[in-house]
């Protein structure tokens, strides 16, 4: 028996095609190519350094983030951002 599978996540990233993938940020869907997540994993990994997430606390304690070659712009709070990168870390981990 599945234990969460009725639970939905604010933050999803599934595979879609060969190259594509679905990035769900709340209700905003996104259609990323694999350059493109990798693209947004480094962004991501460099705004969640222990100095950039003290910084980003300390001053306005969100990210304006631009994703797929600048045709989206997400609101990310600081757990956001955290979940984030925790689910671009999993779907690499998969690999």
């Amino acid at each position: 028996m599945e234990m969460l599978s009725d639970v939905t996540f604010n933050i999803q990233l599934k595979k879609h095609t060969f190259c594509n993938y679905q990035l769900k940020i709340g209700e905003k869907v996104m259609t990323l190519t694999f350059p493109q997540v990798l693209h947004l994993r480094n962004k991501i990994n460099l705004l969640t350094t222990l100095d950039n997430i003290e910084h980003i606390i300390s001053n306005e304690n969100f990210v304006l983030l631009f994703i797929a070659d600048r045709k989206h712009l997400v609101f990310l709070d600081i757990p956001t951002l955290l979940d984030l990168k925790e689910e671009i870390s999993y779907t690499f981990s998969e690999f």
